[in-house]
């Protein structure tokens, strides 16, 4: 049967809320497909506003793989404001879609793309405001199966009670699986009801099903134990890994938003995974080994990109952008392409030790220039070493004055505070290096109107890093620290106006703590908290630190762990960690010596990346049976043959 849209409901609602354009849906590349016509349907949902969630890699290239296929549906919905969320539950109204406004509760299944896990309590407003229970043992046959991906997924279990069924790693292949097993099913009767298909879907050894999981804990608090309960079950869950990112060219024709979002532009993946090693980074560790796109498939992207959008800035991304093994090439060639339009280049992620002249010069060819971040992370050298960012301080002021003498007047240097080991001079070298960086670009240009904006973070010990194990810094510590540094780079007048400081208070990130290192006995947290009124934690003005902690002395009350059990507390190598049947590719014993070289006493070891040096059996390879795709290919772009897009007048 047809399902009718919401819309007739949702429209007199509109002229009382605040952005009410960005539920009205219509845009550019949208996809509305006749209901009756498809037989499998997904409601991708990123748990955060549409501005945020727009943008979204995860989602738009999802979005476009399903709706490919022939009988399939898929659509858009996000996060409501909280006005929006009090007048649909006055007005009865509930979660709907932004492309055709259907119930979320009709679709098949609800996808959810989890970035951070300060989007978990928008996930139970959805699945309230959609009329799905909330716990998955309460759904029958006429509820969506909720799947979760995304980076926050890969340590699910503080949701666990609230999702049918979890995705690691990348989706693209895996939706589609998903799909034929979804398809088969229904065309068979359903056999077996709802059980019958999750049991399918945790038969395949690719797709994790947390209700056919037992966890057993011990005395102290600790997980003794996790094991399958049915029989067919995996006792680990394996990651998906995509091997061939030019058979993938996705986004091809990004929805192009109404309202206004963080990113506008059209953005291209340039390579997937990185092997620097970074010690804090979950992304690097979780999206290993790395896969180059071609020169080729990355210009044949932009070029039907920008014609299907009309966007006028392309970014090039991954986590380390400029670490292509093309990147000159790529970057000059698009110039060349894209010379006296209004097309602009920008790399989001940017590492020091990478960035160089031909860089900065392609990047700023056309007059115009994105914002350049770069990411030092730590203070100190010593610090830097720690977590195995072995970046000099020689190497960020060659960087900064090249993109100085280029034209830029501004850069952003982002760090992290609380990091393991940590000390009180490691955080106020941060003050001298930024006054350097100033230095730096006044000499090299001359002028006195050079900036730099130091932003920091509290660090976030993440599963499937080394730092798994890492006691997280109280916030009241970080608070401190970065109240002096906040002081340190005032002190000197010569520099204190050229410095913009942006920082991010403790509180936030010793929940993000919680849920990212929690087990199931976190949901109970998250539950009381959402019932407390949690929403949209990650935005500062929503967010209550004393929200979370009374949560969390109510829902653990009697149980042997607390808030700083599992935060500041250091794990040894025998704990059995939550995410533990969970297989990254990582090896856990390679992650265990990389943490303890991390905090050796005579000094951190330093772990070369393996894309150019012997691997170092961190796992990943023989594990997923993948391997390190990089160029060069020789290959150029062709510009005479890209020019006709711009003459197209798009």
């Amino acid at each position: 049967m047809s399902v009718e849209s919401v819309y007739p409901l949702l429209e007199p609602l509109l002229p009382q809320i605040r952005k009410p354009v960005q539920y009205v849906g219509g845009e550019v590349n949208s996809t509305v497909k006749e209901w009756d016509e498809t037989d499998v349907r997904w409601a991708l949902f990123y748990p955060d506003a549409y501005e945020v969630g727009l943008p979204n890699q995860g989602i738009a290239i999802l979005y476009e793989v399903l709706n490919e296929q022939p009988g399939v549906l898929a659509e858009r919905t996000y996060s409501v404001w909280p006005d929006l969320e009090r007048l649909m539950r006055e007005q009865d109204i509930p979660q709907f879609t932004v492309d055709a406004h259907r119930p979320v509760g009709a679709f098949d299944l609800l996808g959810i793309s989890f970035s951070t896990e300060l989007g978990y309590t928008n996930l139970l407003t959805a699945l309230d405001l959609a009329k799905i229970p909330l716990l998955s043992a309460e759904r029958t046959d006429a509820h969506p199966v909720v799947v979760a991906g995304g980076h926050a997924a890969f340590n699910p279990e503080p949701v666990a009670d609230f999702l049918d069924a979890v995705v690691l790693g990348d989706g693209e292949e895996a939706v589609l699986a998903i799909t034929a097993l979804v398809r088969e099913w229904k065309r068979s009767g359903r056999p077996g009801g709802r059980d019958g298909l999750l049991l399918s879907l945790a038969a395949t050894g690719a797709v994790y099903v947390p209700r056919f999981y037992d966890v057993r804990y011990l005395p102290d608090g600790r997980i003794e134990r996790v094991e399958p309960n049915r029989p067919g079950v995996p006792g680990s869950v394996r990651k998906h890994t995509l091997l061939d990112l030019d058979a993938w060219p996705y986004p091809k024709a990004p929805v192009v938003p109404v309202a206004e979002t963080v990113h506008e532009r059209y953005s291209v993946e340039i390579f997937r995974g990185c092997t620097r090693g970074c010690r804090f980074c979950q992304a690097g560790m979780i999206t290993r080994p790395v896969r180059e796109r071609s020169i080729t498939t990355v210009g044949k992207m932009v070029e039907s990109g920008i014609a299907a959008t009309g966007f006028a800035e392309v970014g090039l991304l991954s986590l380390s952008s400029a670490d292509h093994s093309e990147i000159n090439e790529i970057a000059v060639d698009l110039a060349d392409c894209y010379e006296g339009s209004n097309v602009g280049l920008s790399l989001p992620s940017t590492r020091v030790d990478a960035f160089n002249v031909t860089l900065a010069d392609e990047l700023s060819r056309n007059g115009k220039r994105s914002g350049l971040t770069f990411a030092p992370e730590g203070g100190s050298e010593r610090m830097r070493a720690v977590i195995n960012k072995m970046v000099t301080e020689d190497d960020l002021i060659r960087t900064v004055t090249t993109a100085y003498s280029s034209g830029w007047r501004q850069v952003k240097l982002y760090f992290m505070c609380g990091l393991p080991t940590e000390t009180d001079d490691d955080v106020l070298a941060i003050a001298d290096l930024a006054r350097h960086v100033i230095a730096a670009g006044r000499k090299a240009t001359g002028r006195r109107d050079i900036r730099c904006t130091v932003s920091i973070g509290g660090f976030v010990p993440k599963p499937h890093t080394p730092f798994q194990w890492a006691a997280q810094c109280p916030p009241e510590v970080v608070d401190r620290r970065l109240r002096a540094l906040g002081a340190a780079l005032r002190a000197d007048r010569a520099y204190g106006k050229a410095i913009g400081y942006r920082y991010h208070d403790g509180s936030p990130s010793l929940v993000e703590g919680l849920l990212s290192r929690g087990d199931r006995r976190v949901a109970r947290v998250i539950l009381a908290a959402w019932r407390d009124g949690a929403r949209f934690d990650g935005w500062g003005e929503y967010f209550s630190f004393t929200r979370w902690t009374d949560a969390a002395s109510r829902a653990l009350a009697g149980e042997p762990v607390d808030l700083d059990w599992y935060t500041t507390r250091e794990r040894d190598y025998g704990e059995v960690l939550p995410w533990d049947h969970l297989d990254s590719g990582l090896d856990r014993d390679w992650l265990w010596e990389d943490w303890r070289a991390a905090v050796a006493p005579d000094g951190a070891a330093e772990v070369e990346d393996c894309r150019w040096t012997p691997c170092y059996e961190c796992g990943v390879c023989p594990a997923m049976g993948t391997e390190i795709q990089t160029g060069p290919t020789g290959e150029r772009l062709d510009g005479r043959r890209l020019l006709p897009v711009l003459a197209s007048g798009r």
